[in-house]
């Protein structure tokens, strides 16, 4: 008897939305943010960011009512039942949640800081406040990986052993002007996902191997490539591939995940890191080997992809979580804490360096 399949990438969404105040109106909260929480017909009450050009912007560009001139000034209007969108530079994220009344919801953008001890600062705050608080590791609610998740419990793909990411990819960070600025970058900022991920499919690993390198042509950024290796057992693989500078044109440029087990595999391309912003669409191919061993890749269109549908997903979760219809807070700080600890191990592996050879 096969087992079920379930190729279904739906989540569960509030009953009764919580008004989003946004704080921070960067390039994130303008391209994923706001248009996620226009499909999904949230309110966003109001705005704050340093830059009241930039905040003013948006709220035109999205109907937002309010543009607050402080956070303090956002945090005496706002109502008691807001959730608190916070996207940031990590760098200043424990000072702004100081700012956040006791008891509140809160979504933070990732990094959960820009190092394992300001990571140990903002979970102490969390607590002490008593926030209901999650760091927006969105990449889990892809609607292509939500139904890789829901595909691989179902028993489909016999035994999950293998997942590789690779990014063989140009992207151009100088959209980006703070990461010109901080010691940490493409581990912190982009393979984090992935590392988050693979915890999210494989659990916590045991060791880890890394490697992060700059580039020739992007030396002012502190790494902007990354080989590493996530340690289970002696079956299971876990890597991580990124390359942020090919910059030969599209044709061999990847982005992709694939999910092996014993019984069948899934790929899926992600194609927003593929000429970013712009992006190209998403794809999901699937092959599970039948009764009698016959082999054929299944392809789904889900209609839906990273930015802006992933942002729905945990924004709805937090809600869901938040208003007692949903158990699992999946992106929860303490989740998001011990990902921080995998990067932390991650940079102390690549600066360890190798195991060195002495040749005869």
């Amino acid at each position: 008897m096969k087992p079920s399949i379930d190729l279904t990438h739906n989540i569960q969404m509030p009953s009764k939305p919580r008004p989003i105040a946004i704080i921070g109106a960067g390039g994130i909260v303008h391209d994923a943010h706001l248009p996620a929480y226009r499909k999904a017909g949230w309110e966003v009450f109001g705005i704050y960011d340093l830059s009241g050009e930039k905040a003013e912007k948006l709220a035109d560009e999205f109907a937002i009512p309010l543009v607050f001139e402080s956070i303090t000034q956002l945090v005496a209007e706002a109502r008691a039942n807001v959730v608190y969108d916070i996207a940031v530079p990590a760098s200043v994220l424990a000072e702004v949640l100081e700012l956040i009344p006791e008891g509140a919801v809160v979504m933070m953008q990732k990094p959960m800081g820009e190092n394992i001890t300001e990571a140990d600062k903002i979970l102490k705050i969390c607590r002490k406040k008593n926030f209901i608080a999650a760091v927006n590791f969105q990449m889990r609610f892809i609607p292509a990986v939500v139904a890789a998740k829901k595909l691989i419990e179902s028993g489909a793909l016999g035994s999950l052993h293998d997942i590789e990411i690779k990014m063989n990819i140009y992207h151009p960070w100088h959209l980006w002007e703070f990461l010109f600025k901080i010691p940490r970058m493409e581990m912190l900022y982009h393979s984090i996902h992935y590392m988050d991920l693979m915890r999210y499919f494989f659990g916590n690993p045991k060791g880890i191997y890394a490697k992060t390198l700059k580039h020739p042509h992007m030396m002012q950024l502190a790494s902007t490539r990354s080989m590493i290796i996530l340690e289970y057992d002696d079956v299971i693989k876990s890597h991580v591939h990124t390359n942020h500078g090919h910059d030969f044109g599209l044709k061999h440029q990847e982005s992709f995940i694939k999910f092996e087990g014993t019984k069948g595999a899934i790929k899926t391309t992600l194609g927003l890191n593929i000429d970013y912003p712009h992006g190209v669409p998403d794809t999901f191919e699937y092959i599970i080997i039948g009764d009698n061993g016959e082999r054929e890749w299944q392809s789904v269109d889900f209609g839906a992809s990273w930015f802006p549908d992933a942002f729905i997903g945990s924004m709805a979760n937090l809600l869901c979580f938040a208003e007692g219809s949903e158990t699992v807070l999946i992106n929860a700080v303490e989740s998001a804490y011990q990902t921080m600890e995998l990067v932390e191990a991650a940079y102390e592996s690549s600066e360890g360096g190798s195991t060195k050879i002495k040749y005869r």
